[in-house]
């Protein structure tokens, strides 16, 4: 499917309960830095199965999109202009927020990159329902007072680039009186949710924080 971003239109991989009628809360899900690939549609496909209409925005759109060869899909990513994708992943939540078959209520769920994603789309986006970020990195410690949406951040105990960053992340968003959740998963690796990651993937972690993540969503977008 394709829709309109900030400065064109981007292509994205929708997916939402078979058969149903009414409004359910939707739920954007960020790609890693590997672009739209099989893994994400499949993750669309599990929160659309547990009741949102879900989306996947292919954020290298304005390139081409997402290529086959996973190298050059990283190199083009590396190359985006951040604050364009961040335009056009506000205009995502727009658009999942008006639709006629979703609720004004909206969250986010990124990975990896996507991850980094969504903590700047929780600083810069006053009306997000819920953020869920899966060893993302943190965003400005400045911007963090402008949060308003609850979090949910998912660490693995062996990333030790990104989890540098949590103890300065935690004390800025406590400092602030934020609502969040750390959860960190020991003796495992980045993206360690990705199950077609054969190296990295482990069943024990990605399926409790997926268990965590919806129960999260369903409290903070279904209520």
């Amino acid at each position: 499917m394709s829709y309109s971003g900030s400065g064109g239109d981007l292509k994205g991989y929708l997916a939402k309960p078979k058969g149903f009628s009414g409004e359910l809360p939707g739920v954007i899900v960020i790609h890693e830095n590997r672009g739209l690939n099989s893994y994400i549609q499949d993750v669309v496909r599990r929160a659309a199965l547990a009741g949102y209409v879900a989306l996947a925005p292919d954020f290298l759109s304005p390139v081409g999109g997402t290529p086959e060869n996973e190298d050059q899909a990283r190199e083009m990513i590396s190359a985006l202009n951040s604050q364009q994708t961040l335009s056009n992943l506000r205009a995502t939540l727009a658009f999942l927020q008006n639709r006629p078959d979703t609720t004004s209520k909206v969250g986010c769920v990124g990975f990896c990159w996507g991850g980094g994603m969504t903590n700047q789309l929780a600083v810069s986006a006053p009306d997000l329902g819920a953020a869920i970020a899966f060893y993302g990195f943190p965003p400005s410690l400045e911007a963090v007072p402008n949060i308003k949406s609850p979090l949910l951040l998912h660490y693995a105990g062996l990333d030790e680039r990104i989890n540098q960053e949590i103890p300065a992340y935690e004390t800025a968003l406590r400092t602030a009186g934020k609502d969040y959740i750390i959860c960190m998963y020991s003796n495992v690796n980045h993206a360690f949710h990705n199950d077609t990651n054969v190296a990295r993937y482990d069943a024990n972690a990605a399926g409790l924080s997926w268990e965590r993540t919806m129960a999260f969503l369903d409290y903070y977008l279904k209520a």
